[in-house]
């Protein structure tokens, strides 16, 4: 799976909260409206400007704080191709890879703001194209590449009847 977008970089210590601001919470049920303000408190042009493909970069413990499961959600659906931190909060990172958005774990000091990253996940290679380097990353295990074929979890146990690991 290898995609190509242009960098939304963040900072440190980007919690749920800033991902989907309590104040809207009220939207969870119509998680398209919810995603309207999604990233919003951490940089107000993020999401009328995000295209799709894009992806959202940050340095460490993104995604910290309580394990609002929208977060991830409204990410996917702002046209965010996957998440690229230092670091991640645990129950974000599964979330994440349960909604079938790839959280990728690299030292994005290697990443600004604008740069065209083309990311393939199978083969663990990040190209930042702005500066023509080119990294390799961590691989995903099997089982987690399969979940992130499938669109996530639940269509992954769909398809195959089963969690086979």
């Amino acid at each position: 799976m290898t995609m190509t977008g242009k960098a939304w970089k963040f900072g440190n210590d980007i919690s749920t909260d800033l991902i989907t601001p309590g104040r809207y919470f009220h939207l969870r049920s119509n998680i398209n409206e919810l995603a309207k303000y999604t990233l919003i408190d951490a940089r107000k042009d993020y999401v009328n400007n995000v295209s799709n493909g894009d992806f959202v970069v940050a340095g460490k413990n993104f995604g910290l704080g309580s394990s609002r499961e929208h977060a991830p959600i409204v990410i996917k659906i702002s046209g965010a191709a996957a998440v690229i931190a230092e670091s991640f909060s645990r129950i974000f990172y599964r979330n994440c890879i349960n909604i079938g958005l790839p959280a990728i774990t690299f030292d994005t000091s290697k990443i600004d703001d604008g740069d065209i990253i083309e990311l393939n996940i199978s083969d663990g290679v990040l190209v930042n194209k702005t500066k023509n380097l080119k990294h390799d990353f961590a691989k995903f295990p099997k089982i987690m590449n399969d979940i992130l074929n499938s669109n996530g979890l639940l269509n992954y146990i769909k398809n195959n009847k089963d969690l086979k690991v």
